[in-house]
């Protein structure tokens, strides 16, 4: 054969080679990037041709399904809620116009029956429609509406409840909550609405002042570390010099030498104080980032919609760590500069009720194909063990303390053992409208205590009320309900 013939051969089969690398690329292997810009409307448009998968809670109530508009070559399918308000979070929204969030937009793969890019190309090669797989959640639809109804009652806020043993979120309530079904109507008003912010997930996005509720963790660190026994006491006056500022304990009360206990159902301010000074910021931030902080939530949500818990300064703009200057002692107390969302405050609770356990939180539990077969299946994931087993028993025995006897009593269950613990931070103002006595109202716990079921965070925003006047009930009403579902 001519050479010159064989190297213009040579040449096209390498132009061939070139075009269906870069095709390959791009339609496949640099697909997901592709469609995560949001300029590239053209995967929500074909979206429309496809009938989504359904959202499902864990009894198979259907919480997100999709209706066929038109027929033939005009036929489309527009996403339906039928609960409207009540599972805005976490559920989110999808329509082609207005996008996606929450779980539509990080299960989307699934709920479009695109798990490869290859699958979809066979798909379309044999001529088979496209059809989404359904996504059963972890939801438990009673303790859904309880925990929405009493924070409607309460105030803005959130509820976060987790299995211990699994991760399962059973529960994951915002206040105030919007209705997705209007999405397409109103969501340039919903953006706009700055002084209720209704789309923000608070369970993931509030970041708030834990109070006393973050005198777990400091009381996690303290027994694992070895810096203390359950046995070790020592006095607790008030007020206290910390750091050149006075610290008061409630009513400004002193306690003479006190262990973990007391100071525990009491929450004794300058007891815990002292505690954090003794543990010094290295071991404090290091049993934080055990327990998740400083850490994006592993959580099955879009990463856009999850923040961090950690020290924050905001005049800086950045997180702050052991080498920062900080208030220890008020950190261990869980003021200062210190914000958690409520998500990892049950992640908190979640892991001691766990034998020191923090498994990996997913609200999904199960993919099943429009044939009726599961064709993925949540399996429980340790995210990480930030305490021994043995501090976690020694750390839930005082909890319980706090509700069968200390601040935390309106948490109590007929028939129940309960750990836990309220958390009363005060706020800014300016957060709360100017007003001068509101306060972010906490409560974590689980139950039954020495045998966790269910592990709960509720918290209330800008109320002039206290963690057990206006939390507590919430956790024991979510905690009951799904304990009654057991």
């Amino acid at each position: 054969m001519n050479r010159q013939i064989v190297k213009l051969f040579a040449f096209v089969v390498a132009l061939f080679a070139v075009l269906i690398g870069f095709t390959s690329y791009w339609s496949v292997f640099d697909a997901s990037a592709l469609k995560k810009k949001d300029a590239n409307k053209r995967p929500l448009l074909e979206q429309q041709q496809i009938k989504r998968g359904r959202i499902l809670a864990d009894d198979g109530t259907v919480l997100a399904k999709s209706v066929s508009k038109g027929h033939g070559a005009g036929l489309r399918y527009v996403r339906r809620y039928p609960h409207g308000s009540l599972y805005g979070h976490p559920v989110g929204y999808s329509f082609v116009r207005q996008g996606d969030s929450e779980l539509e937009q990080f299960h989307n793969d699934e709920l479009i029956g695109e798990e490869s890019e290859f699958g979809s190309i066979l798909d379309e090669l044999s001529g088979r429609k496209q059809e989404g797989d359904d996504l059963v959640t972890n939801l438990d639809p009673a303790a859904q509406q309880v925990a929405l109804e009493d924070l409607e009652g309460a105030g803005f806020g959130a509820v976060v409840a987790i299995e211990p043993q699994s991760g399962r979120v059973r529960v994951m309530a915002s206040n105030p909550p919007y209705d997705p079904n209007r999405i397409p109507y109103e969501l340039s008003k919903l953006n706009a609405n700055e002084a209720e912010t209704p789309l923000v997930n608070r369970a993931t996005q509030g970041q708030y002042p834990p109070g006393s509720t973050f005198k777990v963790v400091t009381a996690a660190a303290a027994l694992d570390s070895g810096t203390i026994t359950p046995q070790t006491a020592f006095s607790a006056p008030s007020p206290l010099s910390v750091q050149g500022l006075p610290l008061e304990n409630d009513f400004n009360q002193s306690f003479g030498p006190i262990a973990l206990d007391t100071a525990l159902t009491l929450s004794v301010n300058t007891w815990f104080a002292q505690l954090g000074e003794k543990l010094g910021e290295k071991t404090l931030f290091e049993y934080m980032d055990r327990f998740g902080f400083n850490s994006e939530p592993a959580i099955d949500l879009p990463e856009s919609e999850l923040h961090k818990s950690g020290v924050y300064d905001y005049e800086e703009g950045r997180w702050l760590g052991p080498n920062d200057p900080v208030d220890i002692g008020r950190i261990a107390m869980g003021q200062e500069r210190l914000v958690a969302t409520p998500l990892q405050m049950a992640e908190v609770a979640s892991a001691v009720a766990n034998k020191g356990k923090l498994m990996k939180p997913q609200i999904w539990s199960r993919v099943v194909n429009p044939d009726g077969r599961v064709t993925k299946q949540m399996e429980p994931s340790e995210y990480s063990q930030p305490i021994s087993a043995k501090t976690a028993e020694e750390l839930a025995a005082a909890m319980e303390g706090v509700v069968s006897a200390g601040t935390g009593t309106n948490a109590a269950i007929e028939g129940v053992d309960v750990a836990g613990k309220t958390g009363t931070a005060e706020t800014p103002s300016e957060t709360c409208g100017g007003s001068s006595e509101s306060n972010q109202a906490w409560f974590i716990g689980f139950a039954p205590a020495k045998d966790p079921k269910i592990a709960i965070a509720a918290s209330v925003e800008c109320t002039p009320q206290f963690g057990n006047d206006v939390a507590a009930p919430i956790f024991r009403d979510v905690a009951e309900t799904i304990l009654a579902g057991e």
